[in-house]
């Protein structure tokens, strides 16, 4: 959370989600193996870190964040989530980033789910959504020529199996 707090806190709102994703994230613990549940808890508070104007190098927060937890040696693991966290891939493809996503691996599991989950279900401010609501918040705050709306029409159904699996395994 140190690191999280120090670079992301200053952007006011996107702080507020990142602690409502990491709260989500402890309650979707329970969806995945005790031994995972820290690398999902720590890998909410950190996958935001790289829209910190400190880490900007390609201005695609996942890739730039991944990027600098490798570098100051976090966990390859925790590393690879936050690059590819909420279908991060799919962005990468639209802004020609593909290739550089990919030395990142991506990790299909209850805890890739979780994380998705707790990031797709908190809106922009912190507050609870649920997915449908959070990808009508995103096409709406995002107008049809930006790369993000048009990354939400093709991540969405991928994203939203994620989203149902890890809710099966909440209850």
């Amino acid at each position: 959370m140190g690191q999280a707090a120090h670079l992301v806190a200053p952007l006011g709102r996107r702080w507020l989600h990142v602690q409502a994703v990491a709260r989500a994230a402890i309650r979707l613990a329970a969806t995945v193996p005790e031994s995972d549940r820290s690398d999902l808890v720590s890998a909410a508070w950190l996958h935001d870190i790289g829209y910190s104007p400190k880490l900007a190098e390609t201005g695609f927060h996942p890739l730039d964040g991944a990027r600098y937890l490798r570098d100051i040696g976090w966990p390859r693991r925790i590393v690879n989530l936050v690059a590819h966290h909420s279908g991060a891939r799919f962005e990468a493809q639209e802004r020609g980033l593909i290739d550089e996503l990919s030395e990142f691996e991506l990790e299909e599991s209850p805890v890739m789910d979780a994380l998705v989950t707790a990031d797709l279900t908190t809106g922009p401010s912190g507050e609870s959504l649920t997915f449908q609501e959070r990808i009508a918040e995103i096409f709406a705050r995002y107008p049809s020529t930006d790369p993000v709306h048009r990354t939400w029409l093709k991540a969405a159904g991928p994203m939203e199996v994620c989203v149902q699996r890890a809710l099966v395994r909440e209850h």
